[in-house]
């Protein structure tokens, strides 16, 4: 039997192994408890890419199996006989699945299932987290914005919503100060069970995108006046547990669909100080300027000033060219022939010189060299009507031609480019052209 894991790799599984024979279900118990007594049901063998795994499902576990975007726990099962560590949780066919690296010694001992708690912790940080997010930004930017997908793990949360335009930096504001002062206010964890799908709607319980709810419901409560959510995951007993939530990037990732990105708690004091030891550093480059921002203002405006400088530079040097080139041109077997090594500081200036040398003389056949950045360049141009006339090649001509530099390209019957490592073959390329061409004729 074949199954596709994330991320579509190929996972070989054996048939389940009854360790018990018993018909009780696998419990989810970790609402409340961090920890407990489990018995092994049943396992599998799997192999992914040749590496063994295994996969246990137990009477009743505390492990979160990966649903409604946030991710499976991690943590170990421990026995009198050896420690396991559990890689991931997931739910199939409503079991409970462990992944296990390892198969405990003793199957029919009795383990203590314990989920990774500072990981947990950081996870329900950013679970709820995710809620008064969602909560925030229908406040700031509309009802419309309803939930199209998230992911909650242990470092960040990422929400994607219905949304028509980008989120500008002062709705993002706004949205962060909402979600930090119901941080700061401490607000008390209402979790409700079995609740009656009916009557989670008349609380105005919002229900997550993409789930599916039975007859009974849990639903999640952070202020009935703020967030009301139907959800089955694990969330903090009080939201001044996360301690600080922070924007960290907006995007784009559809039509009509918007993502933000965020940190909580510790990661979220990390971030800032990451921005301000960058901030730091661009005060120390510009020399601890009193007024930072009318300091980067003007070192903005410079740089433009001085490319603008460089580039007429540039148009110079290859007028000058130009001028040059167009008085070496010479007859060639009945048309007009050019090759030359040139100084261009770019691939668009070699082009766009050309191009002018090409407007500038009708009938040319014209082959340019040049080094940029330590490395070889070619270009190739004919007229029209010889490139139409069959005989001469742009490409033909500069893939030979390339040979000498020890590159390769190609391009147009009319123009052609080609690019190598060894920039002293350009004289060996350019003294070569000449005679490919009047073979060509």
């Amino acid at each position: 039997q074949k199954d596709r894991s994330r991320g579509d790799q190929e996972t070989e599984q054996s048939d389940w192994v009854t360790v018990r024979d018993t018909d009780a279900p696998n419990v989810f118990v970790g609402y409340d408890q961090d920890e407990a007594t489990a018995h092994l049901l049943r396992y599998r063998k799997t192999e992914k890419k040749g590496k063994a795994e295994y996969q246990l499902v137990f009477d009743q576990t505390p492990f979160y199996a990966e649903s409604g975007g946030q991710i499976g726990d991690t943590g170990y099962l421990e026995s009198d006989f050896d420690k396991v560590r559990v890689i991931d949780t997931r739910k199939e066919n409503d079991l409970i699945i462990h992944t296990t690296l390892d198969l405990p010694q003793d199957l029919k001992a009795e383990f203590r299932a314990r989920p990774d708690a500072a990981r947990r912790t950081l996870i329900r940080n950013n679970h709820t987290a995710t809620h008064l997010l969602q909560a925030a930004l229908r406040r700031v930017l509309g009802e419309h914005v309803q939930q199209k997908g998230s992911l909650v793990n242990e470092k960040l949360l990422r929400f994607d919503f219905s949304h028509f335009t980008k989120v500008t930096d002062a709705q993002l504001r706004e949205i962060e100060q909402l979600v930090n002062e119901r941080i700061r206010q401490q607000i008390p964890l209402d979790e409700r069970r079995n609740v009656p799908i009916a009557e989670a709607k008349n609380l105005g319980a919002m229900a997550l995108f993409g789930e599916k709810y039975g007859e009974f419901v849990r639903v999640i409560t952070f202020d009935k006046e703020y967030s009301v959510e139907l959800c089955g995951g694990l969330h903090v007993a009080n939201t001044g547990s996360i301690g600080y939530f922070k924007i960290i990037s907006e995007s784009a990732v559809g039509a009509g669909l918007r993502r933000i990105e965020a940190v909580t708690a510790g990661a979220a004091e990390a971030f800032v100080d990451q921005q301000l030891d960058l901030l730091g550093e661009v005060r120390e480059a510009l020399g601890n300027p009193q007024h930072l921002l009318t300091s980067l203002e003007k070192q903005t405006e410079e740089i433009a000033t001085l490319r603008k400088q460089i580039e007429s530079f540039a148009q110079q040097s290859l007028n000058q060219q130009k001028a040059q080139l167009v008085g070496q041109v010479k007859d060639l077997s009945g048309v007009k022939f050019l090759a030359a090594q040139v100084q261009a500081t770019s691939a668009d200036d070699l082009k766009k010189l050309a191009y002018d040398l090409r407007q500038a003389v009708p009938g040319l056949v014209l082959v340019l060299g040049t080094e940029i950045d330590g490395k070889p360049q070619l270009a190739v141009m004919l007229d029209d009507e010889l490139a139409k006339g069959g005989k001469l090649n742009a490409t033909t001509l500069v893939r030979e031609l390339a040979k000498e530099i020890q590159g390769g390209g190609g391009g147009q019957p009319f123009f052609a480019t080609a690019g190598g490592k060894n920039a002293a073959g350009l004289g060996a390329a350019i003294a070569k052209a000449e005679a490919l061409v009047s073979k060509s004729l």
